[in-house]
């Protein structure tokens, strides 16, 4: 059977599943450190704010278990989320993964 013209029938044509919105609470993280090494707490407070504020992706270490880098809407939240590092928040974003690496994309502090 022939494939009509103009049609692409690979598997790189199907569009994606929408992205889910999804609320997370944890601790907001300097995502370089920890991941360094394993950097986070009230310990690592200050260094975290210092390092977000410099402008090193911030992230959230979720009570779900799993760490997400946290992005606005198309630009960084880092001077927000600054002084909140080490502190426990609620955010709200839309859900994205690739390959492991887990992202919140528009995210928002819920309050």
């Amino acid at each position: 059977m022939r494939a009509h013209e103009g049609e692409d029938h690979s598997a790189s044509a199907a569009k994606p599943p929408a992205a889910e919105m999804i609320t997370v609470k944890g601790e907001v993280l300097d995502m370089a450190c920890y991941i360094d090494h394993n950097a986070s707490g009230e310990k690592h407070a200050a260094c975290a704010k210092t390092c977000i504020e410099s402008g090193l992706p911030v992230g959230i270490k979720g009570e779900d278990g799993k760490t997400y880098l946290l992005v606005g809407e198309h630009k960084p939240l880092n001077q927000i989320l600054a002084p909140l590092a080490a502190k426990t928040i609620t955010v709200r974003g839309k859900f994205v993964s690739r390959d492991g690496f887990n992202m919140l994309e528009n995210a928002e502090i819920v309050k």
